[in-house]
């Protein structure tokens, strides 16, 4: 996890496009910055933060199951919970599941757990659209970067 650029997501543990459903690891770091804010002496993960990491771990399943060739953009958070304290150190379990998809709109749920403990869980609503000039590439490598593995879509550019 690199909080202050926004790279939340360290690994992807596993994909099935079929079923719409991923598997991710974060890793909370030792220190950050955010740390000295949130809150002095008591550091924890912004909730905003661990919802941005559930957007990007269903960001990730979006772009899989679209066979990279269109953009999903946040939109909505519904039914977001915070159900515990999350600091330096946790090593986090995301799960997301493709809810719906269609009419230029993704729906996931998403969830994160710490040593099998539910600690969030929100619902996600994405707009796709296609990707705005010089972002597919950097995109492509960042999932990469994290293991997730890119096939395209029947008809779709790889």
């Amino acid at each position: 996890m690199r909080l202050e650029y926004f790279e939340m997501i360290d690994s992807v543990v596993h994909l099935d496009r079929e079923a719409g459903r991923i598997e991710a690891l974060a890793r909370v770091p030792d220190a950050s910055p955010v740390f000295e804010g949130h809150f002095p002496g008591h550091p924890l993960v912004p909730g905003v933060l661990l919802t941005e990491t559930m957007a990007q771990a269903s960001g990730y399943l979006v772009l899989a199951h679209l066979g990279f060739a269109q953009m999903p953009f946040l939109m909505a958070v519904d039914k977001a919970r915070f159900r515990s304290f999350v600091g330096p150190g946790a090593e986090l379990a995301i799960e997301a599941s493709l809810v719906h998809d269609g009419s230029g709109y993704a729906v996931t749920k998403a969830a994160i757990c710490h040593a099998g403990k539910p600690l969030a869980d929100a619902e996600l609503r994405f707009r796709t659209m296609p990707f705005p000039a010089g972002l597919d590439a950097p995109m492509r490598e960042r999932a990469r970067r994290i293991g997730l593995a890119i096939q395209a879509e029947p008809g779709a550019l790889p």
